[in-house]
């Protein structure tokens, strides 16, 4: 008998994670590392989120909390979506999870039967496929290349739902291309799914507020009303207000699935960190300065890194609208060899040999279900941004 379950056969280890953990290492043993792989701010968590978090120890707020978290917490996420977008959520509609990533888990092990599919547009995170393998779905993944943006298209959508369909996985912005679907490109993909009432929408938002050259960020259910009552709308404090340790994810649901999800959340983990909690309640409702400083840091990084990868032979970098990763073409690189005389049989071999010949740590484009790419993750400093592209620069004229 063997001990491990047959589902985790189903999924592998984060690929991002491997990468840091691997550039990590090679830190560690004294080597000079640039890493570029993880998904997380280099900036600070503002003060004064930071301090609403003290008070709220030093008020002894360090006990359980509801499942779905406090009142006053629901509430500021209710109030920050009537804000941004318009959309009305009753506190009981709100689920507070241990990051964005517990939200997608209680969705979908709340809904998925064995067999149901979920459409994914791709280049998509990582941990959707997996998500969705790990709740017994098949997901179903939708090639969108460079020459449409790195966006599904209505027709796209429509080729991919079956009778089996359950849910529709979106990113808004996206990880790992940074690509972001207008309003107009949201309700062309909505008059698809209300010829299909039993398709369900997740949307994934947490780069919302991370968007750039006056690009407006959309989300589905307030483009298209109709669908708010079979849509999840998911969002989160790590990326716009650099609280990835402080893990705090969120969602708007229709009442009958935000209990399920609290019902799944009872028997897991239960409440997030009450303290947390706190901090978060001061990150929606406080002054938002400290977003808008950021955002236009990451815009000034975006600039230089797409400007510098471009002049990169061999590659092809598009400027993106959101998030902070770009997801350069390596496939003119493809077939040749590098200098320390490793062939570039694809994406995965480029960034391997690029981390040990030159010291980047970059993820190769199969991990986000898109071979011929890379991601690279610009929440780091000018200056090691720059070294770091002037690297690559010099790994790909290297490359014969």
């Amino acid at each position: 008998m063997n001990l491990i379950a047959e589902r985790l056969d189903r999924v592998s280890p984060s690929q991002t994670i491997a990468i840091s953990s691997k550039a990590r290492a090679m830190k560690a043993a004294g080597k000079d590392v640039i890493s570029l792989s993880a998904g997380e701010p280099d900036f600070d968590t503002p003060d004064n989120i930071k301090q609403a978090a003290i008070k709220a120890i030093m008020a002894g707020e360090t006990r359980y909390t509801d499942v779905s978290g406090t009142r006053a917490l629901r509430e500021a996420a209710a109030s920050y979506f009537k804000r941004e977008h318009g959309l009305d959520y009753a506190p009981e509609q709100i689920v507070v999870s241990t990051g964005g990533k517990q939200v997608i888990f209680n969705a979908m092990l709340a809904t998925i039967n064995a067999g149901d599919e979920v459409v994914i547009p791709a280049p998509c995170w990582v941990s959707y496929p997996d998500i969705v393998a790990l709740a017994d779905g098949k997901p179903v993944i939708v090639p969108a290349g460079p020459n449409q943006g790195f966006k599904m298209t209505p027709e796209q959508l429509e080729a991919a739902i079956s009778p089996k369909t359950k849910w529709l996985m979106l990113n808004n912005p996206s990880n790992p291309t940074g690509a972001a679907y207008t309003a107009d490109e949201l309700k062309a993909l909505s008059e698809v799914l209300l010829r299909h009432p039993n398709v369900w929408v997740f949307t994934d938002d947490i780069y919302e507020q991370l968007v750039y050259g006056g690009f407006k960020a959309s989300t589905i259910a307030a483009v298209e009303p109709r669908l708010k009552d079979r849509t999840v709308t998911m969002n989160g404090c790590s990326k716009a207000w650099a609280m990835t340790g402080w893990r705090i994810g969120f969602a708007g649901a229709p009442l009958a699935l935000a209990k399920a999800m609290d019902k799944l959340q009872s028997q897991s983990t239960s409440n997030t960190s009450s303290v947390s909690q706190a901090a978060a309640v001061e990150a929606l409702n406080g002054p938002q300065d400290s977003v808008a400083a950021m955002r236009v840091v990451y815009q000034r990084r975006r600039d230089l890194v797409v400007g510098m990868l471009n002049k990169a032979e061999g590659l092809h970098c598009p400027t993106p609208d959101g998030a902070f990763y770009v997801f350069p073409s390596v496939t003119a690189c493809i077939g040749k060899t590098s200098k320390g005389g490793v062939k570039i049989a694809d994406d995965e071999a480029f960034v391997t040999a690029l981390l040990e010949e030159e010291g980047v740590a970059a993820v190769h484009g199969s991990a986000f279900m898109f071979p011929g790419h890379f991601r690279i993750s610009y929440a780091t400093s000018d200056e090691l941004l720059t070294e770091a592209c002037t690297r690559i620069q010099r790994f790909c004229a290297g490359l014969k």
